[in-house]
């Protein structure tokens, strides 16, 4: 490998671990959110189309340069996919280069354009640990939904037995009441609906109170602690990484620990063979 490949990669490797650069970055997103929010009042920005139109082709061409420095700061191109943000921020660049002036594709590259927002999550590396969390806590919280629906299952099969003649709209079949109790579950004026049963079955504030609080407070605490749980588990993750927090001193400690008790272990097999079998210290006999 040439010196000057070499140099050039450690100034992209600088350049790319700036903070200025990164805030930078971070900035121009920003304002490529709020120029795609400007598209959309159409009648107010008409006068300065064009000013947006070559806004934009400023933004994409600023993106792509800082792909591009990203990628020539690595060691070796396929080091830079071998990261799930980096192939992100590559896809979110790439699809952004459609042009905006073919009309067949204008909507598309609108639509495209949305996603570079999400750029955001991988600049920032709180957003990325909530992602991460979110995405880590999905099957975990699948078996709660699993039992929330059945629950709503059970629930609406009865209600849709005792309250289909009192409201028809609300109750008529297993799956109208099961979209009544999510109303229900969300607190979308349920009260309404329940008054509505009373004045038939005075004791139906039982049915309501019991789901809600199984639905509202049990299995959505559930899913809350599900999320801190692993939320914390990603910052330990993130604190041993950076080699920062208590998290990072307890895992050193633990590396002391085993290399004393390697080193103890070392010690004992040592004198273990010096002694022999016999228990006597080879070093003394003669």
């Amino acid at each position: 490998m040439s010196t000057s490949f070499v140099t050039w990669r450690e100034r992209f490797e600088r350049l790319r671990s700036n903070k200025l650069f990164e805030l930078t970055v971070i900035g121009i997103i920003v304002v490529s959110a709020l120029l795609i929010g400007a598209k959309t009042y159409e009648d107010e920005v008409g006068p300065f189309q064009q000013w947006l139109l070559m806004l934009d082709v400023a933004i994409t061409v600023f993106f792509l340069v800082e792909i591009l420095i990203r990628m020539a700061a690595e060691p070796r191109l396929r080091d830079f996919f071998r990261r799930g943000w980096n192939v992100f921020d590559f896809l979110i660049v790439t699809a952004s280069l459609i042009p905006m002036d073919d009309s067949e594709m204008v909507l598309l590259a609108r639509l495209l354009r949305i996603f570079r927002v999400l750029r955001l999550v991988s600049m920032i590396p709180e957003l990325r640990m909530l992602i991460a969390a979110l995405f880590k806590s999905i099957p975990r919280m699948g078996y709660v939904a699993l039992l929330m629906f059945i629950i709503f299952y059970i629930y609406g099969a009865i209600g849709s037995f005792l309250f289909s003649d009192v409201d028809e709209f609300l109750w008529g079949n297993i799956s109208i009441s099961m979209l009544t109790l999510f109303r229900i579950a969300t607190f979308e004026d349920w009260t309404d609906v329940m008054y509505a049963t009373q004045e038939v079955y005075a004791w139906s504030w039982i049915y309501y109170l019991t789901f809600i609080f199984l639905t509202a407070f049990i299995f959505l605490n559930m899913m809350i602690g599900i999320v801190l749980d692993v939320m914390q588990k990603e910052n330990l993750a993130i604190e041993l990484e950076s080699g920062e927090g208590e998290a990072a001193e307890l895992h050193g400690l633990r590396d002391d620990v085993r290399s004393l008790r390697g080193q103890l272990d070392r010690i004992e097999a040592s004198l273990a063979s010096r002694e022999g079998p016999s228990g006597v210290d080879k070093s003394r006999q003669g």
